[in-house]
Protein backbone atom coordinates (compact mmCIF):
# COMPACT_ATOMS: atom_id res chain seq x y z
CA UNK A 1 0.00 0.00 0.00
CA UNK A 2 1.44 3.36 -0.98
CA UNK A 3 1.61 6.13 1.54
CA UNK A 4 2.18 9.78 0.71
CA UNK A 5 5.17 11.38 2.40
CA UNK A 6 4.57 14.78 3.95
CA UNK A 7 7.54 17.13 3.83
CA UNK A 8 8.74 18.13 7.28
CA UNK A 9 8.99 21.89 7.87
CA UNK A 10 8.39 24.12 10.88
CA UNK A 11 6.84 26.71 8.54
CA UNK A 12 4.16 24.46 7.01
CA UNK A 13 1.45 25.96 9.22
CA UNK A 14 2.41 29.64 9.09
CA UNK A 15 -0.76 31.74 8.95
CA UNK A 16 -1.44 35.40 8.23
CA UNK A 17 -3.69 37.55 10.37
CA UNK A 18 -4.70 41.15 9.78
CA UNK A 19 -4.50 43.53 12.72
CA UNK A 20 -7.62 44.76 14.45
CA UNK A 21 -9.22 47.98 13.23
CA UNK A 22 -7.65 50.02 16.03
CA UNK A 23 -4.21 48.64 15.12
CA UNK A 24 -4.32 50.10 11.62
CA UNK A 25 -3.60 53.58 10.25
CA UNK A 26 -6.62 55.35 8.77
CA UNK A 27 -7.29 58.42 6.59
CA UNK A 28 -4.04 58.13 4.62
CA UNK A 29 -4.32 59.47 1.06
CA UNK A 30 -2.06 56.95 -0.68
CA UNK A 31 -0.41 58.29 -3.83
CA UNK A 32 -2.13 57.58 -7.14
CA UNK A 33 0.99 58.13 -9.23
CA UNK A 34 1.55 55.47 -11.89
CA UNK A 35 4.72 53.72 -10.77
CA UNK A 36 5.55 50.16 -9.76
CA UNK A 37 7.24 50.71 -6.40
CA UNK A 38 5.81 49.57 -3.06
CA UNK A 39 4.82 53.14 -1.91
CA UNK A 40 5.53 52.04 1.68
CA UNK A 41 8.57 51.54 3.89
CA UNK A 42 8.67 50.44 7.52
CA UNK A 43 11.22 49.87 10.28
CA UNK A 44 10.96 49.17 14.04
CA UNK A 45 10.30 52.89 14.70
CA UNK A 46 8.36 54.36 11.80
CA UNK A 47 5.90 53.75 9.00
CA UNK A 48 6.41 55.83 5.84
CA UNK A 49 3.85 56.08 3.01
CA UNK A 50 3.98 58.04 -0.26
CA UNK A 51 0.85 60.21 -0.32
CA UNK A 52 -1.09 62.54 -2.60
CA UNK A 53 0.19 66.11 -2.42
CA UNK A 54 -0.45 69.31 -4.32
CA UNK A 55 2.44 71.44 -5.52
CA UNK A 56 5.10 68.72 -5.48
CA UNK A 57 5.81 65.36 -3.92
CA UNK A 58 5.41 64.30 -0.31
CA UNK A 59 5.33 61.32 1.97
CA UNK A 60 3.95 60.68 5.42
CA UNK A 61 5.97 59.38 8.37
CA UNK A 62 4.18 57.99 11.42
CA UNK A 63 5.59 56.46 14.61
CA UNK A 64 4.48 52.82 14.67
CA UNK A 65 2.68 53.48 17.94
CA UNK A 66 0.51 56.24 16.40
CA UNK A 67 -2.31 53.97 15.26
CA UNK A 68 -5.89 54.87 14.45
CA UNK A 69 -7.20 57.86 12.52
CA UNK A 70 -4.57 60.22 11.14
CA UNK A 71 -4.50 63.68 12.69
CA UNK A 72 -5.32 66.20 9.94
CA UNK A 73 -2.52 68.43 11.23
CA UNK A 74 0.12 65.71 11.11
CA UNK A 75 3.08 67.12 9.13
CA UNK A 76 4.27 65.69 5.81
CA UNK A 77 7.82 65.37 4.55
CA UNK A 78 8.01 67.71 1.57
CA UNK A 79 10.85 69.06 -0.54
CA UNK A 80 10.57 67.28 -3.88
CA UNK A 81 9.10 69.39 -6.67
CA UNK A 82 7.62 66.34 -8.42
CA UNK A 83 5.79 63.21 -7.24
CA UNK A 84 7.78 60.92 -4.94
CA UNK A 85 8.28 57.50 -6.55
CA UNK A 86 10.21 55.42 -4.01
CA UNK A 87 11.32 55.52 -0.37
CA UNK A 88 13.68 53.34 1.68
CA UNK A 89 14.74 53.36 5.35
CA UNK A 90 18.44 53.14 6.12
CA UNK A 91 19.22 49.69 7.60
CA UNK A 92 21.81 51.22 9.95
CA UNK A 93 19.87 54.19 11.31
CA UNK A 94 16.14 53.99 11.98
CA UNK A 95 15.78 57.79 11.69
CA UNK A 96 17.29 58.12 8.20
CA UNK A 97 15.14 57.71 5.08
CA UNK A 98 15.95 58.17 1.38
CA UNK A 99 13.43 59.26 -1.26
CA UNK A 100 13.48 59.81 -5.01
CA UNK A 101 11.19 61.65 -7.38
CA UNK A 102 10.12 62.66 -10.84
CA UNK A 103 12.08 65.89 -10.23
CA UNK A 104 15.28 63.87 -11.10
CA UNK A 105 16.70 64.04 -7.57
CA UNK A 106 17.11 61.77 -4.58
CA UNK A 107 17.03 63.17 -1.06
CA UNK A 108 18.07 61.89 2.35
CA UNK A 109 16.06 62.89 5.40
CA UNK A 110 16.63 62.91 9.16
CA UNK A 111 13.32 61.99 10.82
CA UNK A 112 13.10 63.13 14.47
CA UNK A 113 11.65 60.83 17.12
CA UNK A 114 9.11 63.57 17.88
CA UNK A 115 7.60 64.81 14.62
CA UNK A 116 6.18 68.14 15.86
CA UNK A 117 3.56 70.02 13.82
CA UNK A 118 5.53 71.66 11.01
CA UNK A 119 6.32 69.92 7.71
CA UNK A 120 9.84 68.63 7.22
CA UNK A 121 11.06 70.39 4.09
CA UNK A 122 14.87 70.47 4.42
CA UNK A 123 16.69 67.23 3.53
CA UNK A 124 20.13 66.67 4.96
CA UNK A 125 21.48 66.04 1.47
CA UNK A 126 20.19 66.37 -2.12
CA UNK A 127 21.69 63.97 -4.67
CA UNK A 128 21.70 65.35 -8.22
CA UNK A 129 23.14 63.32 -11.06
CA UNK A 130 20.26 61.91 -13.08
CA UNK A 131 18.84 63.64 -16.15
CA UNK A 132 15.38 62.04 -15.91
CA UNK A 133 13.09 60.92 -13.10
CA UNK A 134 14.60 58.73 -10.39
CA UNK A 135 12.40 55.71 -9.66
CA UNK A 136 14.52 53.45 -7.44
CA UNK A 137 16.42 54.11 -4.24
CA UNK A 138 17.98 51.35 -2.11
CA UNK A 139 20.59 51.30 0.67
CA UNK A 140 23.65 49.07 0.78
CA UNK A 141 22.99 46.25 3.28
CA UNK A 142 26.30 46.37 5.19
CA UNK A 143 28.28 49.55 4.35
CA UNK A 144 27.54 52.83 6.10
CA UNK A 145 26.06 55.70 4.02
CA UNK A 146 26.16 53.89 0.65
CA UNK A 147 23.01 54.50 -1.41
CA UNK A 148 22.05 53.35 -4.92
CA UNK A 149 19.70 55.24 -7.22
CA UNK A 150 18.36 54.26 -10.65
CA UNK A 151 16.57 56.57 -13.06
CA UNK A 152 14.63 56.64 -16.29
CA UNK A 153 17.86 57.78 -17.95
CA UNK A 154 18.87 54.08 -17.59
CA UNK A 155 21.68 55.19 -15.28
CA UNK A 156 22.64 53.66 -11.92
CA UNK A 157 24.56 55.87 -9.51
CA UNK A 158 26.02 54.81 -6.16
CA UNK A 159 26.49 57.62 -3.65
CA UNK A 160 28.25 58.27 -0.39
CA UNK A 161 25.53 60.28 1.34
CA UNK A 162 27.99 61.24 4.08
CA UNK A 163 29.81 63.42 1.57
CA UNK A 164 27.07 63.91 -1.03
CA UNK A 165 29.31 62.63 -3.82
CA UNK A 166 28.68 60.12 -6.59
CA UNK A 167 31.14 57.23 -6.23
CA UNK A 168 30.15 54.96 -9.11
CA UNK A 169 28.09 55.42 -12.26
CA UNK A 170 26.91 52.59 -14.54
CA UNK A 171 25.12 52.94 -17.91
CA UNK A 172 24.92 49.26 -18.93
CA UNK A 173 21.14 49.12 -19.32
CA UNK A 174 19.63 49.90 -22.75
CA UNK A 175 16.11 50.43 -21.39
CA UNK A 176 14.13 51.31 -18.26
CA UNK A 177 15.34 49.63 -15.06
CA UNK A 178 12.44 48.03 -13.20
CA UNK A 179 14.11 46.95 -9.98
CA UNK A 180 17.47 46.68 -8.19
CA UNK A 181 18.35 44.35 -5.33
CA UNK A 182 21.65 43.95 -3.43
CA UNK A 183 22.96 40.55 -2.38
CA UNK A 184 23.46 39.83 1.33
CA UNK A 185 26.94 41.35 1.69
CA UNK A 186 26.53 44.07 -0.92
CA UNK A 187 29.28 42.83 -3.24
CA UNK A 188 26.85 42.51 -6.17
CA UNK A 189 23.39 43.63 -7.14
CA UNK A 190 20.91 42.31 -9.68
CA UNK A 191 18.53 44.29 -11.87
CA UNK A 192 15.46 43.66 -13.95
CA UNK A 193 14.96 45.73 -17.08
CA UNK A 194 12.33 46.49 -19.70
CA UNK A 195 14.41 44.51 -22.22
CA UNK A 196 13.36 41.36 -20.26
CA UNK A 197 16.89 40.60 -19.09
CA UNK A 198 18.09 39.92 -15.57
CA UNK A 199 21.58 41.28 -14.93
CA UNK A 200 24.04 40.66 -12.11
CA UNK A 201 26.34 43.65 -11.69
CA UNK A 202 29.63 44.19 -9.87
CA UNK A 203 29.50 47.92 -9.05
CA UNK A 204 33.14 48.33 -8.06
CA UNK A 205 34.30 46.79 -11.34
CA UNK A 206 31.59 48.79 -13.10
CA UNK A 207 30.55 45.81 -15.17
CA UNK A 208 27.74 43.32 -15.72
CA UNK A 209 29.08 39.91 -14.67
CA UNK A 210 26.13 37.76 -15.78
CA UNK A 211 23.08 38.18 -18.07
CA UNK A 212 22.18 34.83 -19.44
CA UNK A 213 21.09 31.94 -17.28
CA UNK A 214 20.20 28.32 -17.93
CA UNK A 215 16.73 26.90 -17.37
CA UNK A 216 15.11 28.04 -14.07
CA UNK A 217 15.42 25.54 -11.22
CA UNK A 218 11.72 26.05 -10.49
CA UNK A 219 8.82 27.53 -12.45
CA UNK A 220 5.42 28.15 -10.88
CA UNK A 221 2.39 29.68 -12.58
CA UNK A 222 0.52 31.80 -10.05
CA UNK A 223 -2.44 33.25 -11.97
CA UNK A 224 -3.32 35.19 -15.10
CA UNK A 225 -3.18 38.65 -13.52
CA UNK A 226 -0.94 41.25 -15.14
CA UNK A 227 -0.32 43.14 -11.88
CA UNK A 228 3.20 43.83 -10.66
CA UNK A 229 4.53 41.35 -8.09
CA UNK A 230 6.31 42.72 -5.02
CA UNK A 231 8.57 39.93 -3.68
CA UNK A 232 10.00 39.95 -0.14
CA UNK A 233 12.64 37.40 0.88
CA UNK A 234 13.42 36.52 4.49
CA UNK A 235 16.95 35.01 4.67
CA UNK A 236 16.41 33.85 8.27
CA UNK A 237 13.55 31.51 7.35
CA UNK A 238 14.25 31.10 3.61
CA UNK A 239 10.71 32.21 2.88
CA UNK A 240 9.44 34.35 0.02
CA UNK A 241 6.29 36.47 0.21
CA UNK A 242 4.71 37.49 -3.11
CA UNK A 243 2.33 40.45 -3.03
CA UNK A 244 0.63 41.49 -6.26
CA UNK A 245 -0.32 45.14 -6.73
CA UNK A 246 -4.02 45.26 -7.41
CA UNK A 247 -4.33 41.75 -5.99
CA UNK A 248 -5.95 40.92 -2.64
CA UNK A 249 -3.72 38.02 -1.64
CA UNK A 250 -0.22 37.32 -0.32
CA UNK A 251 1.29 33.98 -1.33
CA UNK A 252 4.23 32.62 0.58
CA UNK A 253 6.75 29.89 -0.19
CA UNK A 254 9.70 28.14 1.43
CA UNK A 255 12.98 27.80 -0.47
CA UNK A 256 15.14 24.69 0.06
CA UNK A 257 18.40 23.41 -1.40
CA UNK A 258 16.83 20.13 -2.53
CA UNK A 259 14.41 19.62 -5.43
CA UNK A 260 11.83 20.89 -6.13
CA UNK A 261 13.46 23.90 -4.37
CA UNK A 262 10.30 26.06 -4.09
CA UNK A 263 7.51 24.82 -1.81
CA UNK A 264 4.14 26.54 -1.70
CA UNK A 265 2.98 27.06 1.89
CA UNK A 266 -0.26 29.04 1.88
CA UNK A 267 -2.07 32.22 0.83
CA UNK A 268 -3.35 35.07 2.94
CA UNK A 269 -6.43 36.59 1.30
CA UNK A 270 -8.58 39.58 2.07
CA UNK A 271 -11.41 41.43 0.34
CA UNK A 272 -9.71 44.65 -0.73
CA UNK A 273 -6.84 44.92 -3.26
CA UNK A 274 -3.46 46.23 -2.15
CA UNK A 275 -2.04 49.49 -3.51
CA UNK A 276 1.39 48.80 -2.07
CA UNK A 277 3.20 46.93 0.69
CA UNK A 278 5.83 47.40 3.37
CA UNK A 279 7.98 44.64 4.92
CA UNK A 280 9.23 44.93 8.50
CA UNK A 281 12.90 44.02 9.13
CA UNK A 282 13.17 40.93 11.32
CA UNK A 283 14.37 42.95 14.32
CA UNK A 284 10.94 44.60 14.42
CA UNK A 285 8.75 41.50 14.77
CA UNK A 286 7.11 40.35 18.03
CA UNK A 287 9.05 37.25 19.13
CA UNK A 288 6.76 36.71 22.14
CA UNK A 289 3.94 35.82 19.72
CA UNK A 290 6.06 33.67 17.36
CA UNK A 291 5.63 36.31 14.66
CA UNK A 292 8.16 35.61 11.91
CA UNK A 293 7.17 38.43 9.52
CA UNK A 294 4.94 41.48 9.39
CA UNK A 295 3.71 43.19 6.26
CA UNK A 296 1.94 46.54 5.96
CA UNK A 297 -0.77 46.52 3.31
CA UNK A 298 -1.77 49.81 1.69
CA UNK A 299 -5.43 50.32 0.81
CA UNK A 300 -6.79 53.45 -0.88
CA UNK A 301 -7.04 55.36 2.39
CA UNK A 302 -5.48 53.22 5.10
CA UNK A 303 -2.58 50.94 6.03
CA UNK A 304 -3.19 47.54 7.60
CA UNK A 305 -0.56 45.43 9.42
CA UNK A 306 -0.58 41.69 8.65
CA UNK A 307 1.28 39.35 11.01
CA UNK A 308 2.71 36.02 9.80
CA UNK A 309 2.83 33.64 12.75
CA UNK A 310 4.02 30.10 13.47
CA UNK A 311 1.53 28.40 15.83
CA UNK A 312 3.33 27.35 19.01
CA UNK A 313 1.93 26.56 22.47
CA UNK A 314 4.99 27.53 24.49
CA UNK A 315 5.54 31.12 25.64
CA UNK A 316 9.32 30.62 25.72
CA UNK A 317 11.68 32.10 23.12
CA UNK A 318 11.76 29.81 20.08
CA UNK A 319 15.42 29.45 19.10
CA UNK A 320 14.65 27.51 15.93
CA UNK A 321 12.42 30.31 14.60
CA UNK A 322 14.78 33.16 15.38
CA UNK A 323 18.43 32.65 14.43
CA UNK A 324 20.61 35.71 14.96
CA UNK A 325 19.51 38.30 12.43
CA UNK A 326 20.99 41.36 10.70
CA UNK A 327 21.33 44.17 13.25
CA UNK A 328 21.50 47.93 12.82
CA UNK A 329 25.30 48.30 13.02
CA UNK A 330 27.15 48.72 9.70
CA UNK A 331 29.92 46.22 9.03
CA UNK A 332 31.94 48.54 6.76
CA UNK A 333 32.80 52.18 6.25
CA UNK A 334 32.21 53.61 2.75
CA UNK A 335 35.93 53.78 1.98
CA UNK A 336 36.45 50.13 2.93
CA UNK A 337 33.67 48.95 0.64
CA UNK A 338 34.88 51.12 -2.23
CA UNK A 339 38.38 49.63 -1.86
CA UNK A 340 36.99 46.14 -2.41
CA UNK A 341 36.27 44.78 1.06
CA UNK A 342 33.09 42.75 1.72
CA UNK A 343 31.48 41.79 5.01
CA UNK A 344 28.26 39.99 5.91
CA UNK A 345 25.80 41.86 8.15
CA UNK A 346 26.62 42.08 11.84
CA UNK A 347 24.15 39.77 13.55
CA UNK A 348 22.24 40.21 16.77
CA UNK A 349 20.06 37.97 18.93
CA UNK A 350 16.34 38.58 19.29
CA UNK A 351 16.06 36.59 22.53
CA UNK A 352 15.41 39.73 24.58
CA UNK A 353 13.55 41.51 21.79
CA UNK A 354 14.80 44.62 19.99
CA UNK A 355 14.75 48.11 21.42
CA UNK A 356 15.35 50.81 18.77
CA UNK A 357 18.13 53.21 19.78
CA UNK A 358 17.56 56.93 20.16
CA UNK A 359 17.88 59.18 17.13
CA UNK A 360 21.41 59.47 15.74
CA UNK A 361 22.22 62.43 13.53
CA UNK A 362 23.72 61.83 10.10
CA UNK A 363 26.46 64.39 9.51
CA UNK A 364 27.14 65.32 5.90
CA UNK A 365 30.53 66.76 4.94
CA UNK A 366 30.24 67.88 1.32
CA UNK A 367 33.30 66.98 -0.74
CA UNK A 368 34.51 68.79 -3.83
CA UNK A 369 35.17 66.32 -6.64
CA UNK A 370 38.24 68.35 -7.59
CA UNK A 371 39.83 67.38 -4.27
CA UNK A 372 40.41 63.88 -5.63
CA UNK A 373 42.74 65.12 -8.38
CA UNK A 374 46.34 63.94 -7.93
CA UNK A 375 48.69 66.77 -7.02
CA UNK A 376 51.63 65.37 -8.96
CA UNK A 377 51.91 63.59 -12.28
CA UNK A 378 54.52 61.05 -13.23
CA UNK A 379 55.13 59.77 -16.73
CA UNK A 380 53.78 56.29 -17.36
CA UNK A 381 57.14 55.14 -18.72
CA UNK A 382 58.94 55.85 -15.45
CA UNK A 383 56.63 53.60 -13.39
CA UNK A 384 56.10 49.89 -13.34
CA UNK A 385 52.61 48.39 -13.61
CA UNK A 386 52.05 48.01 -9.85
CA UNK A 387 52.93 51.65 -9.22
CA UNK A 388 50.55 52.80 -11.95
CA UNK A 389 47.55 50.96 -10.49
CA UNK A 390 46.61 53.46 -7.72
CA UNK A 391 46.93 56.36 -10.16
CA UNK A 392 44.73 54.61 -12.73
CA UNK A 393 42.11 53.86 -10.08
CA UNK A 394 42.10 57.49 -8.95
CA UNK A 395 41.74 58.70 -12.52
CA UNK A 396 38.87 56.27 -13.16
CA UNK A 397 37.15 57.45 -10.00
CA UNK A 398 37.66 61.08 -11.03
CA UNK A 399 36.19 60.39 -14.47
CA UNK A 400 33.08 58.83 -12.91
CA UNK A 401 32.65 61.73 -10.49
CA UNK A 402 33.03 64.31 -13.25
CA UNK A 403 30.58 62.35 -15.42
CA UNK A 404 27.94 62.53 -12.69
CA UNK A 405 28.63 66.25 -12.25
CA UNK A 406 28.27 66.88 -15.99
CA UNK A 407 24.93 65.04 -16.05
CA UNK A 408 23.72 67.20 -13.18
CA UNK A 409 24.78 70.40 -14.96
CA UNK A 410 23.16 69.28 -18.21
CA UNK A 411 19.87 68.91 -16.33
CA UNK A 412 20.16 72.42 -14.92
CA UNK A 413 20.96 73.84 -18.36
CA UNK A 414 17.93 72.04 -19.84
CA UNK A 415 15.66 73.44 -17.10
CA UNK A 416 16.99 76.97 -17.62
CA UNK A 417 16.53 76.72 -21.40
CA UNK A 418 12.91 75.59 -20.90
CA UNK A 419 12.23 78.55 -18.62
CA UNK A 420 13.90 80.92 -21.08
CA UNK A 421 11.78 79.49 -23.90
CA UNK A 422 8.59 80.12 -21.93
CA UNK A 423 9.54 83.76 -21.32
CA UNK A 424 10.51 84.22 -24.99
CA UNK A 425 7.20 82.79 -26.19
CA UNK A 426 5.25 84.77 -23.63
CA UNK A 427 3.78 81.65 -21.99
CA UNK A 428 5.38 82.13 -18.60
Amino acid sequence: MSRSIVRQSKFRHVFGQAGKTEQGYDDIRVSKVTWDSSFCAVNPKFLAVIVESSGGGAFLVLPLSKMGRLDKNHPLVTGHTGPVLDIDWCPHNDNILASCSEDTTAMVWQIPDQMGTRPISEPIVVLEGHSKRVGIVTWHPTARNILLTAGSDNLIIIWNVGTGEALISMDDHPDLIYNVSWNRNGSLFCTTCKDRRLRVCDPRKREVVATSFEEPIALLELDTSNGVLLPYYDPDTNMVYLCGKGDSSIRYFEITEEPPYVHYLSTFSSKEPQRGMGFMPKRGVDVSKCEIARLYKLHDKKCEPIAMTVPRKSDLFQDDLYPDTAGSDPALEPEEWLEGRDEDPILQSLRDGYVPPKSRELKVAKKNVLDSRPTTRRSMSSCDGSANLPLVERLLEEVQNLKATVLSQEKRICDMENKLSKYTNGTA
